[in-house]
């Protein structure tokens, strides 16, 4: 069973993915609330374990930033999914940027919220339009300025390949391979979008091109 987080200042939007989630084999909605204070309060007060994915609106009335919410979140030990609308680039780019695993905007079906749940609980990286409407949109979501050879190494190990078979599939030392993995975190740190996870440097590898959500191991 995968334990929901509904974070929202909507009363009605939360009643909606309740009643999805409810209807919805497999989930199950540990929490319900207006802010992320009063969700990590609840957690210490029952003692219950983080949520696996928790659907955070873009904008609390709180006063709370998008970038505090989803890191206080991410380091509590949940996947968070952004749901609001995807007009706001920049703030799209900073929950992203903070460790969001995606946007799923209030005006896609609810059916399109339930669906991306449940891939995120699975751990499969979002690419949802909204996503890339509002990094394609913002020219302030900064390149990275990978090498060819950074390239290719975060597309192969991204995939899903060890490290030891990336380095003989591209015929070069295992010391070459890790250092160029090293080097593409450093450059994403340098540009604000940390990827210190192997699924983080797929997401990077997905948002800027590199790979496609389709590939995997198989057709690397």
């Amino acid at each position: 069973m995968t334990g929901v987080a509904l974070i929202d200042d909507h009363e009605s939007v939360r009643l909606g993915l309740e009643a999805a989630c409810a209807r919805t084999e497999g989930l199950d909605v540990v929490f319900s609330g207006s802010s992320v204070t009063a969700y990590l309060d609840w957690r210490a007060l029952s003692n219950a374990r983080p949520a696996e994915v928790v659907v955070l609106d873009l904008t609390l009335g709180d006063g709370t930033t998008v970038t505090e919410n989803v890191r206080r979140l991410v380091q509590d030990g949940s996947s968070v999914i952004i749901h609001s609308v995807a007009d706001r680039p920049a703030a799209v780019r900073e929950a992203l940027a903070a460790g969001a695993a995606g946007i799923v905007s209030k005006s896609s079906p609810i059916d399109d919220v339930i669906a991306a749940v449940q891939a995120v609980s699975h751990g499969e990286p979002l690419n949802n339009v909204e996503w890339a409407s509002a990094v394609d949109g913002d020219q302030a979501f900064a390149d990275a300025q990978l090498s060819a050879r950074e390239r290719e190494v975060l597309r192969l190990y991204a995939t899903g390949l060890p490290l030891k078979v990336v380095a003989e599939r591209l015929g070069i030392a295992y010391s070459t391979a890790k250092e160029n993995i090293n080097r593409v975190r450093v450059k994403y740190v340098d540009v604000g979008r940390p990827a210190p996870t192997k699924v983080d440097l797929l997401r990077r590898a997905v948002e800027d091109g590199i790979l496609t959500p389709i590939e995997d191991a198989g057709d690397a």
